[in-house]
């Protein structure tokens, strides 16, 4: 077999080490005969290496929960995921698979998070747990296949390519997610069931009449019987031809979204009708085996799939030429390694496309008019005092947040109305998980009850999220993703959330950064400056904090962005957050432009050059206007 050196070097891959790695994982998913590899090929060259290993990293997660003693596959699971732990940290592994994996993961600055998921997902299905209902296996569907799916798209992000999905289709999204799975479903029926597992949902079996031991025993003599064919009339062997038909039915009309490839890259659009079209051809076969597929999988038609793939691969290798070139993180300048968006592929976008103007207030009053020369670019704000104010009026402190979110939606709008470019707002710190759990709760609410949804989607608000997903629910991260990615080509408003974020952390995984890139030999330690440790944040390209504005009558920035806030004005008010509107925030901005800002230099005189961390801040009427002099 001839090895791909063209796509090692494309990708940057020449140690013979990881050479071998890739090749190992390359291997594995071209034995599996599923489709993951061939559609690899739709992809440049410089990404099929790393979506090998991803691909073959879910292959072993899949062996080492389905194969081997039972009551040893937890244990077996648990050390592959340990050692995959320790040698991501030490950046290099003994195993050519998780060898790749690190590598892939480290090269491309890729999250955690999502393959993270994805193996809790798999460790939990080790028991072989059965899925009640549609709603329970669409749920176990998209836990371990969105996983993935954000993973793959997370490398897209680091290669500059983001996937755009609008809200409306969000559904339809998750249906062709669940397609994808009822047709691995299928195709892996015979092999489930000689482990004894049903990995459909059992409702579907009980509309048929079947119970577990039917479809065992439709086995058995569908392995007596050789080649395809359709059951006799009535009896159980009917009722699974009927399952498998309505399963293929509901599979075919799920795949029916050709509207979700209408806002991709030309590129990406082109893969994904691709996997479409071999679901549809994987369908056809399992149709055709019939109750057969109780005892053996489907093998796809060679020619058939080229059929597909063929010109598929044409459009690709054209599309792909129009895009910008893809290079790794590690190729960047100053060594950085930005971290890359985590998209999920199921994105928000404006209603409309003019954005709608802010919302007036309630009173009708409008904002002071300021010299724009005069106004902050970047204002933070602490919300504090949700669950005071709720507490002096008897109520419960999750009232306090739920009131504090119309106070955010206001403020908002109050800066949109006033033309400020970037809002930070502090929704929740990582030392608020000490906090008993319905207030935690009740502060996450801000992103789950849609809030933040309604206050930026028919706007021109670009949302930004600063913090870890490690603890989230799953349905906070995939909102906060979401919320971002489908915002992320707006010009107006920058909202950046702080969901989980803790000043001393960012700065902590900034200097592991740094520490990481110079031992990898990419970074001259003598060469750090305040440019590249910055380059290094969460969110490098965030401008300094001009105001940083708290509310509730405290007076202390609480660990909120700690290296951005350094020369930050500090505006204090003693009304609590659930009793601020957008009249508070234009009287802080009001005391900020009657403030002389020095920074370190003699009162009247300019600092000698420009500051090296802040980017240069864009001048004119409605943007926010030029930086302060510094006086």
């Amino acid at each position: 077999m001839t090895r791909p050196r063209s796509v090692h070097r494309a990708a940057g891959i020449d140690d013979p080490r990881l050479v071998e790695a890739y090749e190992a994982c390359r291997t594995a998913i071209r034995k599996a005969g599923g489709t993951e590899y061939r559609t690899s090929h739709l992809m440049p060259p410089a990404l099929r290496p790393a979506l090998w290993a991803i691909y073959a990293a879910g292959r072993v997660m899949d062996d080492l929960a389905d194969t081997g003693d039972p009551t040893g596959r937890k244990a077996r699971f648990d050390a592959w995921t340990a050692a995959f732990h320790d040698d991501l940290r030490r950046g290099d592994s003994a195993d050519p698979v998780r060898r790749a994996l690190v590598h892939t993961m480290r090269t491309w600055d890729l999250p955690t998070d999502g393959l993270t998921a994805a193996l809790a997902a798999t460790r939990a299905d080790i028991d072989g747990r059965t899925h009640p209902t549609w709603a329970a296996w669409s749920a176990y569907s998209q836990a371990v296949n969105t996983s993935f799916f954000a993973q793959g798209a997370a490398l897209l992000a680091a290669a500059g390519l983001y996937l755009p999905l609008r809200l409306r289709y969000l559904e339809a999204a998750r249906q062709w997610v669940d397609a994808l799975s009822i047709v691995d479903n299928l195709e892996d029926l015979a092999e489930d069931l000689a482990q004894g597992r049903i990995t459909m949902p059992m409702e579907v079996l009980t509309e048929h009449a079947l119970t577990a031991a039917d479809l065992t025993g439709a086995a058995e003599r569908a392995a007596r019987k050789s080649g395809p064919g359709r059951a006799p009339d009535g009896g159980p062997d009917a009722s699974v031809e009927a399952l498998i038909g309505r399963l293929v039915a509901r599979a075919r009309q799920w795949l029916a979204q050709p509207e979700l490839f209408h806002e991709l890259p030309p590129a990406l659009a082109v893969v994904a009708r691709a996997v479409t079209d071999l679901a549809r051809l994987r369908l056809d076969r399992v149709e055709r085996t019939g109750i057969g597929l109780l005892c053996h999988r489907p093998r796809l038609p060679r020619i058939a799939t080229e059929r597909i793939l063929l010109p598929a691969r044409l459009k690709a290798h054209i599309a792909w030429r129009f895009l910008t070139p893809i290079a790794p993180a590690r190729s960047r300048p100053d060594g950085a390694t930005r971290r890359p968006p985590t998209p999920a592929g199921l994105l928000p976008a404006p209603r409309s496309d003019a954005p709608v103007p802010a919302r007036p207030h309630s009173t009708g009053v409008h904002p002071p008019i300021w010299p724009a020369e005069r106004l902050p670019r970047h204002v933070a704000v602490v919300m504090d005092g949700n669950g005071r104010w709720a507490t002096d009026r008897g109520l419960p402190r999750t009232e306090g947040h739920r009131a504090g979110g119309r106070s955010m939606q206001d403020v908002v709008h109050g800066a949109l109305e006033v033309g400020l470019r970037h809002l930070t707002l502090y929704a929740f710190s990582t030392e608020n998980w000490r906090r008993r759990p319905e207030e935690i709760d009740g502060l996450l609410a801000l992103v789950r009850d849609d809030m933040i949804e309604e206050t930026v989607l028919d706007h021109d608000i670009r949302v930004r999220w600063a913090g870890s997903a490690e603890g989230l629910p799953q349905d906070v991260l995939e909102k906060l993703v979401r919320l971002e990615h489908g915002t992320g080509k707006r010009t107006g408003l920058t909202l950046t959330l702080c969901v989980n974020y803790g000043g001393r952390i960012e700065l902590a995984q900034a200097a592991a950064s740094l520490a990481r890139a110079a031992v990898a030999g990419r970074l001259d330690p003598a060469h750090i400056s305040e440019r590249v440790f910055a380059a290094h944040l969460a969110l490098p390209d965030l401008p300094d904090v001009d105001l940083l504005w708290r509310t509730g009558g405290e007076q202390r920035t609480s660990n909120l962005l700690p290296w951005h806030a350094a020369y930050a004005e500090l505006a204090f008010t003693d009304t609590r957050w659930p009793d601020i509107d957008r009249r508070d925030l234009w009287q802080a901005l009001t005391t900020y432009t009657t403030r002389t800002r020095n920074f370190g230099t003699i009162p009247g005189r300019s600092p000698h050059g420009p500051d090296p961390t802040r980017p240069a801040q864009p001048g004119g009427p409605g943007t926010g206007g030029p930086r302060p002099p510094r006086r």
